[in-house]
């Protein structure tokens, strides 16, 4: 379904009342993204038409999104929509009788220590290498290793302070003491003030004058390239979770 901006004028300025009003909920980035693209998506579906839209209306709609996005999809359309009628529009919203689809639950697939020992030395770029170090070793998720920085690691207390992790929450991290000691070296090469994976736009030796941490899509080629070349037909590309902190605790890098 089309998600781009439609050119109607009367929806353009509820739109961006719309847009106003996420940011000063204090929603995240990416909730913000999410509600707004979803309202584009709803108002090219009923041809900007969305202030007066039926119960059958709804349902309507939600079925055919149904078919053809994920169940997380629907939630966020219906929470923006929801959204803008309660702050923008001033209405009193009815909610949707859906039927959330059966969950499924998989079990994460968890490598042994001698295959993670074989995906670190099958990494040859140091940054990327550390990186993948440290989120196995304390069972971080890819954006939460992204996000770390020097002043994130308390050595005195052995654990590392995760910040804005899933749910908007912060939690503590136990800290091996291998882990800390490979991030100490590290650092000693980069000598980055803020991050402790900066960017490899300009090189380890200039790392410290980057303005951006490591790149996402940057960190998941490499990790394809090592799998690939290992053959390693487990999947964990979508990197570890907090469940897997144990996995690879007292490991080296």
């Amino acid at each position: 379904m089309n998600t781009s901006l439609p050119d109607d004028a009367d929806f353009n300025k509820y739109y961006q009342k719309h847009v106003r009003c996420l940011k000063l909920a204090g929603l995240r980035p990416k909730t913000i993204d999410a509600y707004s693209r979803a309202t584009r998506r709803i108002g090219n579906y009923f041809d900007c038409r969305i202030d007066n839209l039926t119960t059958d209306d709804l349902l309507g709609y939600f079925n055919e999104i149904l078919e053809c996005h994920s169940w997380s999809t629907v939630k966020l359309d219906l929470y923006g929509l929801r959204f803008f009628y309660t702050h923008v529009l001033n209405k009193t919203w009815e909610d949707i009788p859906l039927i959330k689809p059966p969950k499924t639950s998989r079990i994460p697939d968890i490598l042994s220590v001698e295959q993670l020992s074989q995906l670190f030395a099958a990494t040859r770029k140091l940054s990327y290498r550390v990186f993948f170090f440290t989120i196995y070793s304390m069972g971080l998720r890819l954006g939460e290793g992204i996000r770390l920085t020097v002043g994130d690691i308390d050595s005195d207390n052995m654990r590392v302070h995760i910040r804005n992790a899933k749910g908007n929450k912060d939690r503590l991290v136990p800290m091996p003491d291998n882990t800390l000691h490979v991030l100490k070296n590290f650092w000693k090469v980069h000598r980055h003030p803020l991050f402790l994976f900066p960017s490899r736009k300009r090189g380890l030796k200039n790392a410290h004058l980057v303005e951006q941490p490591l790149d996402k899509s940057g960190i998941q080629s490499a990790m394809k390239s090592v799998v690939r070349e290992l053959g390693i037909k487990k999947n964990f590309l979508s990197f570890p979770s907090p469940q897997l902190r144990n996995s690879y605790a007292g490991g080296r890098c």
